[in-house]
């Protein structure tokens, strides 16, 4: 039986009032995302500083030109300290940082992280790490986490131009390995790759996820507090085709780009769709990518994350402790999640045997030229940022990066 299109019908007076809050939302998101944040009383936002190092390429051999990483690290209430120490694992000077605590943490807690970036010696050398003084409101499983991130983006495209990839962490994140690493196993990469779990194979998703309406508090209000769900579902959309997969990504600077700046109106028309989308940041960047015919080539199937989940998977994934720290390492993941607030044993075996990082201090790269005498810091004293010294942790990302680029593996995983 055909559905009636008859503009009174019953059922089309109640999508009305839906499609209006959805309208209304998508306003709100677009003025969450990419309206320019005011300082606060006690710590402003604050652009990157020029750095004193020339950045354009290595100082020796022919070897590639060296990446640049756009990080954003995201906290909430409590997270400070946890932010601090993931921010001093991974630092290094060719990158850039943007912390982020939301609005349920403390005036104190962002006070105390921009007191720390504006105080440390190193990063007020090269001025690559900016605090956001006014923090935005972001509702776990809401739009507005989608809204922070591209207002995340939006900030790094305006004060740091010269970046390749973009990597989102959480305060629950942790490296596995050093920046070092990093960038000298990227180097040798195609600077159009955009790494995110996702498949169009969306199973339970579809009725947990694609069909429920609901309703981000944190659009209107200044208080955090749980979505509102509506009583109406939804079909699914036939213009385009539904992704999903991790909200952890590793994306170019040229996609984020198009879904900020966007030539045409895909990530306009699916931010709105996603306005209204439950746990919106698991499927909007993987729809953007995966309907765009730029950009549907560009993707490799992995977020680059260790994380272990139960069976059947729980809401949650699996807390990470001393018992997984050599599948952690087998892994070959640059970065894992999650890890527990109040057990540090995990993080400090990987500080320890992994990242070669004394408590409290930076991760030391070949840009630390100081002693390595017990109980001194090697990164007080630095170099050139162009020397890059791996370990053999590169190697463990390098055959991981090969098996994911693998000619039979790379092409029949892309946007299926």
């Amino acid at each position: 039986m055909k559905r009636t299109h008859f503009p009174y019908s019953d059922r089309s007076w109640l999508l009305l009032p839906i499609l209006i809050i959805s309208i209304i939302s998508l306003t709100f998101l677009l003025s969450l995302t990419f309206t320019q944040n005011k300082s606060t009383s006690f710590e402003p936002e604050f652009s990157f500083q020029e750095p004193r190092f020339s950045f354009s390429g290595r100082d020796y051999g022919r070897l590639p030109r060296l990446p640049r990483f756009a990080y954003s690290i995201s906290g909430t209430k409590g997270d400070g300290p946890r932010v601090k120490r993931l921010l001093q694992a991974i630092y290094h000077p060719r990158n850039y940082y943007l912390v982020h605590l939301d609005l349920d943490a403390s005036d104190s807690e962002r006070f105390e992280l921009a007191k720390y970036v504006k105080a440390e010696g190193v990063i007020k050398e090269f001025g690559n790490v900016m605090v956001i003084g006014k923090a935005d409101l972001v509702t776990y499983k809401g739009p507005t986490m989608v809204a922070a991130t591209l207002h995340a983006v939006a900030i790094l495209l305006k004060e740091a131009k010269d970046w390749d990839w973009f990597v989102n962490l959480s305060a629950d994140d942790y490296p596995l390995m050093t920046q070092d690493d990093i960038v000298h196993i990227f180097s040798y990469l195609p600077r159009d790759l955009n790494f995110l779990e996702h498949t169009s194979s969306i199973g339970w998703k579809e009725y947990q996820r694609a069909r429920p309406i609901i309703i981000d508090p944190g659009l209107y209000h200044s208080k955090k507090s749980g979505v509102f769900w509506a009583k109406e579902k939804r079909s699914l959309p036939a213009s385009f085709k539904l992704f999903m997969g991790s909200e952890w990504v590793v994306l170019t600077k040229s996609f984020l780009e198009f879904c900020v700046w966007g030539w045409d109106n895909l990530p306009r028309t699916l931010l709105m769709y996603y306005t209204n989308f439950i746990s919106s940041p698991e499927g909007y960047f993987h729809t953007v990518v995966c309907n765009h015919k730029d950009y549907q080539n560009t993707t490799v199937n992995h977020d680059l994350h260790y994380i272990r989940w139960d069976n059947p998977p729980k809401q949650h994934p699996m807390t990470l402790t001393l018992e997984h720290f050599d599948d952690m390492v087998r892994s070959g993941a640059p970065f894992a999640r999650k890890f527990a607030k109040d057990d540090d044993s995990a993080l400090n075996k990987i500080d320890k045997e992994l990242l070669r990082r004394s408590y409290g201090r930076f991760t030391p790269g070949g840009w630390c030229v100081g002693g390595s005498n017990p109980g001194k810091d090697p990164c007080v004293v630095y170099g050139n940022p162009n020397a890059v010294k791996p370990t053999v942790s590169s190697k463990r990302l390098e055959k991981l990066l090969v098996q994911l680029l693998d000619s039979g593996n790379f092409r029949s995983k892309q946007c299926k």
